[in-house]
């Protein structure tokens, strides 16, 4: 499990990096601006709704604006904490491999030449099957997650080991698919220490700024457990 840890610290230490930085910047950039966009919609759809005549009926004049407002408020928090792991990976996929290389080309220069950049269109696809899986895995717990509603603690449980599943195998994919040759099943990482990985990126995007850079830190600690795994392959 120190594997784990040491490529945490490996990450974070390498966020200052010029292509990392890039790389935070333009991820950050295009996730805030989709959940702007859904806001603004959410917004609108909420102000139409409320305005209609049975609801208008109810509520007192003067009352609407506020009410919208509260109510697309209270929802777009919501569903900020929970899709912005979804949302946040989604794109991050279009620029692993620049991570990835960065991570490569300061730790692991002779695994480097040996690796195979993912087109954009494979790039596309991963991020589909993986929102897919996601959004598919969190749908299946929520009943879950609902029974356990009255031990206040169990949801947020049930859903973060969810998750955790789900980011250990994503954060580690993508590193692995640049040199896995085909064997795209077979990655090396054993399932414990991708389960830790997930478990602590899942609970970094919890935390406000930090959920910011917890996908980045995520894909490059993945790298380096890939690659630490190639080279031990290599070396006997």
């Amino acid at each position: 499990m120190s594997a784990v840890f040491t490529a945490l610290a490996k990450a974070v230490a390498q966020l200052g990096d010029r292509a990392v930085i890039a790389v935070a910047l333009k991820s950050i950039a295009i996730t805030l601006l989709i959940f702007a966009g859904l806001g603004a919609g959410l917004y609108a759809g909420l102000a139409q709704l409320f305005r209609s005549e049975a609801l208008a009926a109810v509520l007192p004049s003067g009352f609407v604006g506020p009410v919208v407002a509260l109510a697309a408020l209270v929802t777009g928090v919501a569903a900020f904490w929970l899709l912005f792991r979804v949302v946040a990976l989604a794109v991050l996929q279009f620029f692993a491999n620049e991570v990835i290389a960065a991570v490569e080309a300061r730790h692991f220069p002779a695994l480097a030449a040996q690796a195979r950049p993912l087109p954009f269109r494979r790039d596309l696809a991963n991020s589909v099957k993986g929102l897919a899986r996601a959004v598919g895995y969190n749908l299946l717990a929520l009943p879950v997650a609902g029974l356990l509603a009255f031990t206040a603690v169990g949801p947020a449980l049930v859903l973060l080991a969810v998750n955790a599943v789900l980011l250990g195998r994503e954060l580690t994919d993508m590193a692995w698919l640049r040199h896995c040759a085909g064997a795209e099943s077979a990655n090396p990482v054993p399932r414990a220490e991708r389960l830790l990985l997930g478990a602590t990126i899942a609970g970094l995007m919890l935390v406000p700024l930090a959920n910011l850079v917890a996908p980045l830190i995520g894909a490059a600690a993945g790298t380096h457990l890939v690659l630490r795994r190639l080279e031990e392959r290599q070396g006997a």
